[in-house]
This record gives structure tokens, C-alpha cells and sequence, in this order.
């Protein structure tokens, strides 16, 4: 694990018309780590992914990235810079298969034919790499497979360019427990391979699974960054619902999203 994070935001601003959707955001996300980022519907989550992938451009703030300012206008800078994102409609066509889905947009050629073989090759070793063996033929059509396994191509998507971070969006919804437990695995192993990842979940349980820093979010306002070590599923509850934690001493005004007491830092990435 890293102690410079990969991606920072600082004072992140957005709104779209008189509403203010998210206010003074800051969040880190770290190499090798799992971030979870949680928040009851309407705190802000989506927002805030659309504008570090690019979709919504911020009214204010800063981002960094390996430690140097960057600015992100469109996904097409997201991209360049390594970040992706896996939406929890997965963006993929049941009419293609495997290969035909992961290199949607971006294919290769031989002049002006389509270079199969290689992108075969590739496809092949982006799935080995992330230790995938329940795909029998890379040729499948994605409507013959499961959830979990449509999933598993989703993520293998994403992380075939290169990708330093990776946003997963609800990525065990709807799935059964053997399949959850696959993408979740899945998960763990992008972050032991080196890749940030920042996992928005609804479920407690697949977050304290995986993640290894809880950052949630009350009405637009970042409440709390902290180690998933030394919160409970009690306390990020609390978080969630009322942007507050007693235990923990957070504090945030729902009239103005102005923190009432100063947070207690339990690690550098801590939001004050």
C-alpha cells in the first residue's frame, strides 16, 4: 500500500441549476487499495463519479493524479490518465461475444481488417492475469452468460487498457451469493494487483468484505475517509443516514453541510 494516494480530489463543487449536489468534496484513493464509497440514494455517489470520469464537468475544485494536478474534461481524458469505470448496466451487447465486447470502440487492426487474433491474445491474458476461469470459450455470446460471469467481462474490460483506477458501480447487485462472492474476489484482486479501486456499494457486508477505506457521503458533503479497520457497521450507518457518528466524533449540519466538530483523524486520508 501506497501512503501517496493515486487519485485526490480537494474542494470539489457541483450543481446543476439552484441545486447543489455536492459541496466541498474531498477524497483520496490509494494504489493497491479498495475504497468503498458509500451514501444513502441522493448523497451524491453518481455525481461525483461522473465528474472524475469526465461526464459532468465540476464547477470547482482540484483533482490530482500521481500526485500532479490534472484536469478532466471529457471520459476520453479519464481514460488517458488510467481511470475507468464499470457502470452497474455494464455497457455491454449480448449480440457480441467476449473478445467483440472488451474491444467495443477500440479495436485493432490489420489495415482495414479487424486483427482477431490478437486481440484474442489479449483478451486471453487480461483474464488469466485476474485469475478468471469460469468463461469456457472467449467467443460466448454475453447474453448465454450469468450474471456474475457478465460482470467478471465488465471488470476485464476495463482493466484491458492499462487502467491504474478502476470504479466499480454496484457490482454485486442482483447477484446471487456464489456469484457475489466471485466478483468480490475479483475485486480484492485488482487492488492486490497494484490498481486503485473505488467500490460504491448499498451493501455493508460486501463493503467491510473487501474494502479498506470507507469514505461516505451526507448530502453532497464528504463526512467521513476512514480506515475500514477502525469503523463498524453501526457507525457508517450512522454516517449514512445522518451524517454523523457520535462514537467517532462526526459531526455535519444537514442545513449548510458544514461539519459540527472537528472529525477524528484516524489515518492521513481522513477528511476534515
Amino acid at each position: 500500500m501506497s501512503a501517496t494516494p493515486l487519485l485526490e480530489l480537494r474542494g470539489i463543487d457541483k450543481s446543476f441549476g439552484p441545486v447543489q449536489v455536492l459541496r466541498d468534496v474531498a477524497l483520496s484513493a490509494y494504489p493497491g487499495e479498495v475504497t468503498a464509497l458509500v451514501g444513502d440514494n441522493g448523497a451524491g455517489k453518481s455525481t461525483l463519479v461522473k465528474c472524475i470520469s469526465g461526464i459532468y464537468p465540476t464547477d470547482r475544485g482540484e483533482f490530482f493524479f500521481d500526485g500532479r494536478p490534472i484536469t478532466i474534461h471529457s471520459p476520453r481524458d479519464a481514460a488517458t490518465h488510467g481511470i475507468e469505470v464499470v457502470y452497474q448496466d455494464l455497457a455491454l451487447c449480448d449480440n457480441l461475444d467476449i473478445v467483440q465486447n472488451m474491444f467495443l470502440g477500440r479495436e485493432r487492426r490489420r489495415g482495414v481488417v479487424l486483427d482477431e487474433p490478437t486481440m484474442e491474445q489479449m483478451a486471453a491474458e487480461t483474464l488469466a492475469g485476474l485469475s478468471v476461469r469460469t468463461v469456457k470459450s472467449l467467443r460466448q455470446h454475453v447474453s448465454s452468460l450469468s450474471g456474475g460471469q457478465r460482470q467478471t467481462v465488465a471488470i476485464a474490460k476495463a482493466v484491458l487498457w492499462n487502467s491504474k483506477l478502476v470504479i466499480l458501480d454496484e457490482p454485486t447487485a442482483a447477484l446471487g451469493v456464489a456469484q457475489t462472492a466471485q466478483v468480490l474476489e475479483l475485486v480484492r484482486r485488482l487492488a492486490d494487483n497494484g490498481l486503485s479501486v473505488i467500490l460504491i456499494s448499498h451493501n455493508m457486508n460486501d463493503v467491510f468484505a473487501v474494502s479498506d477505506r470507507i469514505a461516505a457521503l451526507y448530502l453532497g458533503r464528504m463526512v467521513a475517509q476512514v480506515k475500514t479497520t477502525d469503523i463498524t457497521h453501526a457507525q457508517v450507518v450512522e454516517l449514512i443516514t445522518a451524517g454523523r457518528s457520535g462514537s467517532l466524533g462526526l459531526d455535519v449540519d444537514p442545513q449548510n453541510g458544514q461539519t459540527g466538530t472537528d472529525p477524528v483523524e484516524t489515518d492521513p486520508g481522513a477528511v476534515r
